[in-house]
Parts: C-alpha cells; structure tokens; sequence
C-alpha cells in the first residue's frame, strides 16, 4: 500500500537521492579498481555473495514475524530477476571499464523513457494526453534524454578540471575516449534492461510485499548466476584471490552501499512510488558523477556536461511534478469517494 504525504514523499526522495549517490561512488570506486586490473566479473561475485551474507540475518531477523509463505512461483520469479539484475551489473561495468563514469551517468538517462514505456504498456502509469501531469511526465522525459543527449555529444570549451590529477589518470581519460562508443552501446543495453528490471520488480513486490526478503533473494540468485558467468568468463586463478587493496574496499562497497542499501532502497521505492518515479533519478547521477569524476579520476568538467546537467535537473523536476500531481487528483477523488459514500449511509439506514 502506497503513502502519501508531504513528509513521507520527502523521506521516499531523500532515500533516492542518497541511494543514487551511493550508485555513482560505486561507479567511480569501480572504475578507478578495474583501471589497476580488478575482473569485472569476479567483482561482481563477490559483491553479490557479501551482500547475500549481510542481508539474511536482517531479512531473517525483521521479517521472521510477518513473513509470507515463499511459493515456488515467487522463486521462479526472483530466478529471472536475478538474471536480468546480473545483465545489468555486467553491461554495466564492462561500459564502464571501455569508458568513464561520466558517459555511465549521461547514458543512464535512456532509463528514464524506456521505463516510461514499459510502464505505460503494462498500466503501472497512467498516460492521458489531454492531463497537464502526463504532459508534464513526458515532455520531463524528452527533456532528460536531450539533456544526456548534449552531455554525449557537445563538450564545449573546459570549465574546470583537477589540476593535481597525475599523468596516468590523464592518459586513461584519453585512452578511454577512444572506446567511447563501445562502451555507450554497452550503457544502452544496460540501460534497456535496467527499466525492464525496475518494471518486473515493482510487479513482483506488489505481489510480495517484503523487501528486505526480495532484495536477499535478488543477492542469491544474483550471486549463483554471477558465479556461472565468471566460471565461463574468468580463466585467470590469480582473478578469484581477494587481496586487502583497492579491489577488496570496492567488494565490501559494493555489498553494503550497492546491493544492501541501493537495492534495498530502490525496492522499497519501487512499492511505494512506482517504477518511473524511481527511474527518473537516473539524471540526478550524472551530476554526481561529473563531481567525483573531477575530483578523484581526473575528468574535466566541460560546458556541455554544464548545459546538459541543466536540462536533465529540468526535465527531472518535471516529471516529479506530473507524478506529483497525479497523486494529489488520486487523493482528492479517494477523499470525494469516500464523503459521498458516508452522506448515502443515513440515507441507506433510513430505508
């Protein structure tokens, strides 16, 4: 059952901004452990399993009371999500590791209209062109993309940039560039399964309301796929030592702020907001991500991830609205249905 109220909507937004925060110091930690040789698909395994092992006593310890039968259905579906979750955490990386966490933000802003779609197609959004919130909503949406759109493509003159950054960091940016479009086909695809992701799991919590028990679940299968892909994947036996550098502090992030706290989070927004509401603070990232990119990988700050950020933050801010007013006019239809349902009841008693 979904809330609403000015500062539950507040907490539920503040959630997001933290977990989206945390996504994009993953994203930037990730890159930095991958560039000194970090596998990609050993990390991943790792990440899930840790989470797994952090989230069962919770999920056992706050659910125990309350839990739901686990049905085999539900399992079956958890198997799926977790496939589709490891889709994502591979294109993902792979991207990262041809590109930047820059070009990771800017293209996550794909997410947005493809879960906008998704979620129109299977009426978890409502889409009436003549209401000035659907308006809102998708002009928002357009406006997102062709924000990401001017970040991808104009950079423009520098605006700022780290002047301590050392000469290897430099020749990575440089040399990365170079992959560029490799590694946006790989955030595209990333980008496509993230909103089929978002949709299959607001459907699923809608049904099994339990999050911290879904988001263990998601960790397993997550961990049990992750650990097939890197026994095909990863050949190298000096890949699966953990050693207490860069790599090993990237893991635990992972498993505590990435799985743990973002999943958990996101799935829990996911129940009360809905998955475009959750979607469209994928924007919100590439901020971030400009950020921490000058300040720890080196990256340059250009005019066009300014203007970019500009018209994203727009673009966010509107569909917000749209969403927003949607639940006011839900609210007062709820209330008017509820006034003439009490002023028929006399007159129900009186006959």
């Amino acid at each position: 059952m979904r809330v609403s109220s000015p500062l539950w909507d507040a907490l539920v937004f503040a959630a997001m901004v933290m977990a989206e925060c945390a996504s994009i110091g993953l994203i930037t930690l990730s890159k930095a452990a991958m560039s000194r040789g970090m596998s990609n698909f050993i990390f991943i395994m790792y990440s899930y399993a840790l989470a797994t092992l952090i989230l069962l006593p919770f999920a056992c310890f706050f659910h125990r009371p309350t839990l739901r039968p686990i049905t085999f259905s539900l399992l079956c579906k958890m198997f799926l999500l977790g496939l589709i979750g490891y889709l994502v955490q591979v294109f993902a990386y792979t991207g990262i590791n041809y590109s930047s966490p820059t070009l990771s933000a800017a293209m996550s802003n794909l997410t947005p209209a493809f879960t906008f779609i998704l979620a129109v197609l299977f009426r978890m959004e409502k889409l009436h062109w003549k209401s000035s919130s659907s308006q809102a909503k998708s002009i928002g949406t357009i406006v997102s993309i062709s924000g990401a759109f001017v970040v991808t493509l104009y950079k423009g003159p520098p605006i700022m940039m780290d002047p301590s950054s050392s000469n290897s960091l430099n020749r990575l940016h440089l040399s990365s560039q170079s992959n560029w479009v490799i590694g946006g086909i790989f955030f595209a695809a990333d980008c496509l399964l993230s909103a089929i992701w978002y949709t299959f799991q607001a459907a699923i919590v809608k049904e099994y309301p339990e999050e911290l028990t879904l988001t263990c679940l998601y960790s397993f299968f997550g961990t049990f796929h992750s650990a097939i892909g890197s026994l095909i994947a990863e050949r190298d036996q000096s890949a699966w030592i953990l050693k207490p550098d860069l790599a090993l502090i990237t893991i635990v992030y992972s498993a505590i702020l990435g799985f743990g706290f973002s999943v958990g989070t996101i799935t829990w927004a996911l129940h009360q907001k809905g998955p475009l509401y959750v979607a469209m603070f994928r924007p919100l990232g590439i901020v971030i991500a400009v950020v921490m990119g000058v300040l720890f990988l080196g990256d340059t700050f250009y005019l066009g991830s300014m203007v970019g950020s500009i018209t994203i933050t727009a673009g966010f801010y509107a569909v917000i609205w749209g969403k927003s007013q949607e639940e006011k006019l839900d609210k007062g239809i709820g209330v008017t249905s509820l006034e003439s349902s009490t002023e028929r009841a006399p007159l129900l008693q009186g006959n």
